[in-house]
Parts: C-alpha cells; structure tokens; sequence
C-alpha cells in the first residue's frame, strides 16, 4: 500500500511543475515625463555674448532635453544683471521653469521681487524675457517703493524696476503738491 502513496505523491508533483507560469505585470513608465538630468542645490548662468544676464540657484533643477524645458523647484534665488554685468535685481519665488532655446525664464508661487533701488514688486507668476531683459504677467501685483504703493492686474517693466506698467490700477501714491 505505501508504493502507491508514493506514486500518488510523485503524480502530484508533477502535476503542479506543469502549471503555466504567471507573468508580473509591469507598469510602463512615460519617458518623456523621466527628466535627463536632475540636480539638487545648484546655480544655472545665463549669458549672452560673454556677459552674464541671470545667475540662478535651485533647490532641484530637473532638465528635460527632449521637452527643450528645464524645471526648477524648491525655492529659487534668481539675480538679475545689466548690460554692463551690474546687479540690477533680485527674484525669489517658490518654481519656476526655463525655456531651453530662448533662456525665457518663468516663476511662480510667491515670487517677490527687490530692485536694488529698493522697489518691492510682489505677484503669484512672473515671466522674464531673455531678448529684451523685461518682466511681465497678467497676475496681480503689488509694488512698493519710496514714493508710492500701487497695486493692479497685469505689468511690464524693466528687470530693474525703474519702468513699469501696471494695468487696471489701483493704489495710491505720494506728491509734492
């Protein structure tokens, strides 16, 4: 009687080497969504014509080559330089993003901005144009300087805060008379 237990136990054995293997499902990861670089506590300049326009740190700086697009996170600190590489300004803000090919720079979530002659702009998304060194957005701000407190939806100026626009004004401001 034992031998048949044996062949019993030895069937089933077999019986379950045959089974047909199961395969682990794999999730496909979107490569273009996978950046080719990534960075952390880092500057980026950049230049024009051997003169340096912006010099910007990064708590994580992620380059997407594919895309033309670098991310940037974790606060930033951006300086902001002339035409005879002299400070004009500085931009902080929470992001922001780089356009690979024009350098055109944006920030976003409590970005402030501080001249160095002292005027305090303050908005939610800023915009910095590479090829004419100017800012602008759509979002409200709020500027202050020595002379005036304005407020208002949407602005251009200069990236030394010397001449802005600011559309939809309110605010107020002091005179001489």
């Amino acid at each position: 009687m034992k031998p048949l237990c044996v062949v019993a136990f030895v069937l089933s054995i077999a019986a379950l080497g045959c089974e047909e293997k199961i395969k682990p499902t794999v999730a496909e990861v979107p490569v273009a969504d996978i950046p080719s670089q990534e960075s952390w506590n880092s500057v980026i300049t950049i230049s024009d014509s051997a003169k340096v326009r912006v010099v910007l740190w990064a708590g994580y700086i992620a380059k997407y080559a594919d895309k033309y697009y670098t991310l940037l996170d974790d606060s930033l600190h951006v300086d902001f330089y002339d035409d005879h590489e002299q400070h004009s300004s500085l931009l902080t803000a929470r992001r922001g993003s780089v356009d690979d090919r024009t350098h055109d720079f944006a920030a976003y979530k409590n970005v402030v901005v501080i001249s160095d002659s002292g005027t305090v702009l303050k908005t939610d998304s800023l915009f910095w144009d590479n090829a004419t060194r100017k800012i602008h957005t759509k979002a409200f701000v709020d500027i202050t300087s020595a002379s005036e407190h304005i407020m208002g939806l949407g602005m251009e100026s200069d990236q030394s805060l010397k001449n802005y626009k600011i559309f939809r004004v309110t605010g107020r401001a002091i005179t001489n008379e």
